[in-house]
């Protein structure tokens, strides 16, 4: 990650000797609800300091009609001071109450989308093959050399329209205004992103990510009646395409921010509900399973290894910390006379021991990276808070039961009992 940062992207492009990257347009797209102005100006200037020519960047600003009050004040300062920024700035409506749709992200995006190809590709007729589509969540701020460096990997990809570009999300934009429990779940899921990214045979896609507008187009865009959108569009890639399409790992980090709401009690509500949103992608596996049934043109080694990977990622997801903290105590008390005799009985504790040993060091290593991530401390803030941030990382154990395990069984239940959720779009505040 480091290293791919050090990279001038730019230069590279210059040097290649195959494709034209002065051909290739960018096409942003940020879908919005209710974020304040504050989150969607400081994205907005995240681009204005890109490397890549401004003159390729055609940026789309997704508001919603049904809070086009709102909407309105932000896209007309936003209008006003970014308008002639780029190649072309859109403000898009989507319309409220669309039929067949659930209101949120994807549906905002793909309308969006639509629009840009109509009112930008199509009428300034460029090739679908020269756009890369950055779908981001409005919070999203893209680091310098994000474009130049997503222009060199999609260039020399070996197939670059049957491929989708995943950054790194790093949770960091309002990190020190967030709770100490809220500080540590962001980096968690980071370090979740990163690992991922060391397997890039198995990588999906998720949150902000980029992908060609040539695959967006040809599997008919996002679905607008699905809540994990960002998933979905690769499932979607992957059977239109017989299994010939993957996610290729950037290594480069985008920013967004941390859960934080205007209150300890609804920061407390709000990041047990992103993490139950984002664990009903569990709806992904009846959606793909059907369609491997549908199409036996993928491979099944293919498919069972994606399959395979997904599944068993969404049962840990729901088991792993509750069996973690009952496995040295839970079989003592219910085992009984019977099995305080057998010889497991005895090894247990040393097992369980050396198991949180290695717990304990695993915990270690995470805090020290992420203080090493984190942003300068606000003046204002105490010398001792990258210590409370440290000490903070004790209390994994338990946060992994209460945000992670108990949304996860929640939205696996409510899938169970046909109890289908809605898109929850995660409140964003920046306190000041």
């Amino acid at each position: 990650m480091r290293e791919h940062e050090k990279i001038d992207w730019l230069e590279k492009l210059k040097g290649l000797k195959f494709g034209d990257w002065e051909d290739i347009y960018h096409l942003v797209i940020f879908p919005m609800y209710l974020e304040s102005l504050e989150i969607i100006r400081e994205s907005f200037l995240a681009l204005q300091k890109s490397d890549y020519p401004k003159d390729k960047l055609i940026v789309v600003l997704g508001c919603e009609e049904r809070v086009s009050q709102h909407a309105q004040i932000v896209a007309s300062a936003i209008q006003e001071e970014f308008g002639s920024k780029f190649f072309r700035l859109l403000i898009t409506w989507h319309p409220d109450d669309l039929p067949g749709e659930i209101p949120g992200h994807g549906s905002n995006e793909t309308w969006a989308a639509k629009k840009a190809k109509e009112q930008v590709i199509d009428k300034l007729a460029i090739p679908y093959q020269n756009v890369i589509v950055s779908s981001f969540d409005a919070d999203c701020q893209v680091f310098p050399k994000y474009f130049s460096c997503l222009t060199w990997h999609y260039l020399t990809a070996k197939r670059p329209l049957r491929t989708s570009f995943q950054p790194l999300p790093l949770y960091i934009n309002n990190v020190w205004q967030a709770p100490i429990f809220s500080q540590i779940f962001a980096f968690s899921a980071s370090f979740w992103h990163t690992m991922n990214q060391e397997r890039p045979d198995k990588l999906i896609s998720f949150s902000s990510h980029a992908l060609p507008f040539q695959a967006l187009f040809e599997v008919g865009f996002k679905q607008t009646n699905v809540v994990s959108d960002d998933s979905r569009i690769f499932w979607q890639c992957f059977l239109h395409y017989d299994g010939d399409y993957r996610v290729q790992p950037l290594y480069y980090l985008v920013s967004m921010d941390a859960n934080c709401a205007k209150n300890f009690f609804k920061t407390v509500v709000n990041t047990y509900r992103q993490q139950r949103r984002w664990a009903w992608g569990v709806v992904e596996i009846p959606y793909f399973l059907f369609g491997f049934l549908k199409n036996k043109k993928i491979p099944l080694s293919r498919k069972f290894s994606l399959g395979s990977e997904v599944i068993a990622g969404h049962f840990s997801w729901a088991t792993a910390p509750i069996l973690i903290f009952l496995l040295g105590w839970l079989p003592l008390v219910l085992g009984g006379p019977d099995f305080s005799q057998a010889l497991i009985s005895y090894n247990l504790p040393k097992i369980v021991s050396r198991i949180l040993t290695l717990s304990i060091l695993g915990l270690a290593i995470s805090a020290y990276l992420s203080i090493m991530l984190l942003p300068p401390k606000p003046l204002d803030l105490g010398r001792f808070r990258y210590l409370v941030f440290g000490l903070g990382w004790l209390l994994v154990p338990v946060m992994m039961i209460f945000f992670s395990a108990l949304p996860a069984l929640d939205a696996q239940t409510r899938l169970m009992l046909a109890k289908y959720m809605g898109f929850w779009s995660t409140e964003k505040v920046r306190k000041s």
